[in-house]
């Protein structure tokens, strides 16, 4: 089985193509499963509006509505699963159970971006110091007890910025992996970074010693494009190679997700 679980479109505001040139990018490549999880359009009380990061909620019902229509016109060729990428945000969680439940989501995924919300919260992606990593490590907490996520989607997102991979991170690695066992959530090795930056970038992610613990944890891992344009899926190269990286995982390397 060949599946992909991580898909945005250009509702956020920040991806390319056309919803079509996605599924038709991924039948092409033999995925088995497409999951489409665009950012998840929060309903701020505050009115905010981030338009580069997230489509606003008027958009929801039409993504939904357009993957639906995809799934139907490419029913014999691929399954398309409807989701969205989500952070912990604690003032909108009960929206968001409520929102999945109504619009009949196939599943949910755990970006963890931002501390309590974008209104204005620190974006974890610019960690620098140890208290931002338990920062960061905390919110992950919260949000996978909340059990609304199928996995925790680039769990090493705090090397973005961060720089050397010292013994801070070392503990926050360790506390992310016994967060994920106990809340019986894989760990996603996103492949976007390194589409964007090439196979030898330290920078972001996957994070070589970040998955070196995971390893040494036991914690089960997927592989996830996190595609922002068709063309990080037509271009077979990083899947590839994170195929062979994540042969040492064995049985803890899956190929699909739990819904």
């Amino acid at each position: 089985m060949k599946a992909n679980y991580h898909t945005h479109t250009a509702r956020c505001g920040h991806a390319f193509g056309t919803d079509d040139e996605y599924v038709l990018a991924a039948i092409a490549q033999g995925f088995d499963v497409l999951g489409m999880s665009d950012h998840v359009p929060w309903p701020y009380a505050s009115g905010f509006v981030h338009p580069h990061v997230r489509m606003p909620v008027a958009q929801l019902e039409e993504y939904v509505a357009s993957m639906r229509a995809l799934r139907k016109t490419y029913a014999d060729r691929i399954r398309l699963l409807i989701g969205f990428e989500c952070e912990y945000f604690p003032d909108y969680m009960n929206w968001l159970a409520e929102m999945r439940e109504r619009m009949q989501l196939d599943y949910l995924i755990f970006g963890n971006h931002y501390d309590t919300t974008d209104e204005g919260g620190f974006y974890f992606g610019n960690a620098r110091t140890a208290a931002d990593l338990r920062r960061y490590v905390g919110s992950a907490e919260k949000g996978a007890a909340t059990g609304l996520f199928a996995y925790m989607a680039h769990p090493d997102v705090f090397m973005r910025r961060y720089g050397k991979f010292d013994e801070n991170c070392r503990a926050a690695a360790r506390d992310l992996c016994a967060i994920c066992r106990q809340n019986n959530l894989p760990m996603e090795y996103n492949l976007h970074d390194r589409y964007r930056l090439g196979p030898m970038n330290r920078d972001g992610y996957p994070h070589p010693e970040f998955f070196e613990i995971v390893l040494s944890e036991g914690v089960e891992v997927i592989a996830g494009l996190d595609a922002h344009e068709p063309q990080e899926i037509a271009d077979p190269t990083q899947w590839k190679i994170a195929m062979e990286e994540l042969k040492v995982f064995g049985e803890k390397k899956l190929d699909t997700v739990r819904l």
